[in-house]
């Protein structure tokens, strides 16, 4: 017997028909799993996206006002991939209303915004999911595991990093991704968000940081109303508006449970182009792995192998959730692969009726950590990571 959970989305960009993909696809590559989504109703303010979205994705209806979607009774999970600037507003109707919400991170314009995001969800009892899709990549899963059962040793070193390419075009548009105002803050929300959730997912808990940001690209060509995403480019003239919002954060870390790292982000770089990305060593060996070859696991555990150094590992089905998606060993995974397990388990937890991770618990612990960050840039000095939980 499959469960039937209907799905409202709000938000049918990119990131929306990536998760419409990711639920459409789970019954056909999970079928014991007994999840069965059901694609309720869509919102969006743009005419043509809700008829592709009903037309080359199934929804049954959609509508322009993301109100609309709350107030329906086939509507079970409230999915948002709206811009930043919408997701309390959307986030806090839907807890009111009893619905189990996932939200695209970061969950909150800003860390005091997660932090009431996440007291609204635990006051309504509804079940919360998190976009940390990184976290399910199955060769990050068997690493988790190592770590675990204690093959690495003690924890000493973890050097994180989310290097994208999208804002590295000088000509590169004035989206609403390099606007305080509309996206809040810059890499620390999009990007260094996942890299601060990969260390505390791996290592636990980060007592303290010291962080420094910077702005490399000050100005960018303005879009035109109504087209464009923020891959788009501009021409050398057009009419340049002031970016508000940080291109760059570093920070060196301590964890809680002693090791010292470094997280840094930037989305203005020129090479890597999405190297979401860590490091990690402990006293008995240690591990890497890069989303850019998000199929391959470096690994040195000097008491198993019989050649000191690092070894190659590949991705498999001998690792979590990839045998369902391709069978056999060294067959690759893609980024829309990750969605489809971050679905499949978030809609898990919604059947089983038990709190998910990551969910907005999780996404809390991330903006406490870049509160600190916040006040670091201000102080100049090392900050006290402190929990913005409210009661």
């Amino acid at each position: 017997m499959s469960a039937e959970v209907g799905i409202g989305l709000i938000g049918f960009g990119w990131m929306g028909q990536a998760h419409s993909r990711a639920y459409r696809a789970i019954p056909t590559y999970y079928p014991q799993a007994g999840v069965m989504p059901h694609l309720a109703v869509v919102a969006d303010t743009d005419p043509a996206r809700v008829e592709m979205a009903k037309a080359n994705f199934g929804y049954r209806e959609g509508v322009a006002d993301w109100r609309a979607v709350i107030e329906r009774d086939d509507v079970d999970v409230v999915d948002i991939t709206a811009p930043n600037g919408l997701h309390q507003e959307i986030a806090e109707a839907a807890a009111a209303a009893g619905k189990d919400v996932f939200c695209e991170k970061p969950v909150g314009i800003d860390p005091n915004a997660t932090a009431a995001i996440e007291l609204a969800a635990r006051k309504a009892g509804v079940i919360t999911g998190t976009g940390f899709n990184y976290r399910w990549a199955p060769l990050v899963q068997y690493t988790k595991q190592l770590i675990t059962d204690g093959r690495l040793g003690e924890l000493t070193h973890y050097r994180g990093r989310f290097f994208s390419m999208y804002g590295r075009d000088r000509m590169g548009l004035l989206s609403w991704r390099f606007l305080q105002e509309e996206a809040g803050y810059g890499v620390l929300s999009d990007i260094m968000s996942h890299a601060t959730d990969m260390a505390l997912h791996l290592f636990g808990p980060i007592k303290r940081v010291v962080s420094v940001k910077e702005i490399f690209v000050k100005e960018r060509p303005m879009p035109k109303p109504g087209s464009g995403t923020h891959y788009d480019r501009g021409e050398p003239g057009d009419p340049t508006g002031t970016v508000t919002n940080e291109d760059y954060v570093g920070a060196l870390v301590e964890f809680e449970n002693g090791a010292r790292g470094t997280l840094e982000v930037d989305r203005s770089i020129f090479g890597p182009q999405s190297q979401m990305a860590y490091e990690l060593n402990g006293s008995k060996g240690a591990a890497s792995w890069d989303h850019e070859k998000l199929n391959q696991l470096q690994l040195y555990l000097p008491s198993e192998q019989p050649v000191d150094g690092f070894m190659e590992v590949l991705a498999g089905d001998a690792f979590p959730h990839q045998g369902n998606i391709v069978p056999g060993g060294g067959n690759s995974l893609g980024y829309e692969d990750l969605k489809i397990i971050e679905a499949l388990e978030f809609l898990k937890s919604v059947i089983a009726r038990k709190q998910h991770a990551p969910g907005f618990t999780d996404a809390l612990a991330v903006a406490s950590v870049a509160a600190a960050m916040v006040r670091s840039w201000e102080s100049e000095r090392w900050e006290d990571v402190v929990s913005l939980r409210l009661d």
